[in-house]
């Protein structure tokens, strides 16, 4: 039994990170999911005290990028558990958790299908089924990339853009179009660059840059200085064919 106070300040941490909907109490862990159609469960407990707090998920995908300590075993059906050593690491974990999830395939691609799907096959029709994606693909680049443009900092909106790797128009499905991992989240100057193929990356996240590009545009972007970028692998099979298709 967890003790009242600590169970009560799990409780406010799941609904204060998009968690409103208790689903019981098993083992130590308070289970919880999301009343908005986020995908997956999360599970909290504490131990010692306050001395150990934990996090589990349901959701593979988030599981599979939440950086952060594993602690086993994972309880229900949770794809994995992680551990922190204080409250406050736990809840940032929990929000990320909760920004993966509704950032990940399925949620976009699923608000993708019920906004279009009334539209007919028409020309103007499928102009809108591309405006109405395109603004849903961004909206889940700015939750997967809090931290705004990865190159550059920035963390104004207007100034920022949902970068395809491979283009909305050569994507083989709405869902490889609504992928964050075929995206990312850049600057209004570096997605212009990526986007006419004049800068790439590497699988270790290191830009590239061709030739072509003169010194005022590299001086510009601020090439050599920038950060390297984490990538998953979904980014580094999309990059591939990014540096094959400019030549890098």
């Amino acid at each position: 039994m967890i003790p009242f106070a600590l169970h009560s300040e799990l409780v406010e941490a799941a609904s204060n990170h998009g968690y409103r909907g208790a689903r019981g109490e098993s083992d130590g862990w308070l289970f919880f999911a999301s009343q908005e159609g986020v995908p997956g469960e999360v599970a909290l407990a504490v131990a010692d005290g306050g001395g150990a707090w934990f996090l589990a998920v349901e959701h593979g995908g988030v599981a599979a990028e939440l950086a952060a300590p594993r602690a086993e075993p994972a309880p229900g059906n949770c794809h994995a558990a992680f551990a922190f050593a204080t409250q406050g690491e736990m809840r940032a974990a929990l929000h990320r958790a909760y920004q993966l999830a509704v950032s990940l395939p399925s949620l976009p691609l699923a608000r993708f299908e019920e906004e279009v799907a009334q539209l007919g096959n028409t020309e103007i029709a499928r102009i809108t089924r591309q405006r109405v994606g395109q603004d849903i693909f961004r909206a889940a680049l700015m939750r997967y990339w809090p931290a705004g443009c990865p190159l550059t900092g920035i963390t104004d909106p207007a100034l920022l853009r949902g970068s395809h790797i491979i283009p909305w128009a050569e994507c083989g499905s709405d869902a490889e179009r609504l992928d964050v991992h075929n995206g990312l989240l850049l600057s209004s100057l570096w997605d212009a660059a990526f986007d006419a193929g004049l800068v790439s990356f590497t699988d270790e996240g290191r830009a590239l840059v061709t030739a072509r590009l003169d010194a005022v545009s590299r001086a510009a972007l601020a090439i050599g200085t920038v950060p390297t970028v984490a990538f998953t692998d979904g980014h580094r099979l999309r990059l591939a064919w990014h540096r094959t298709r400019y030549g890098f």
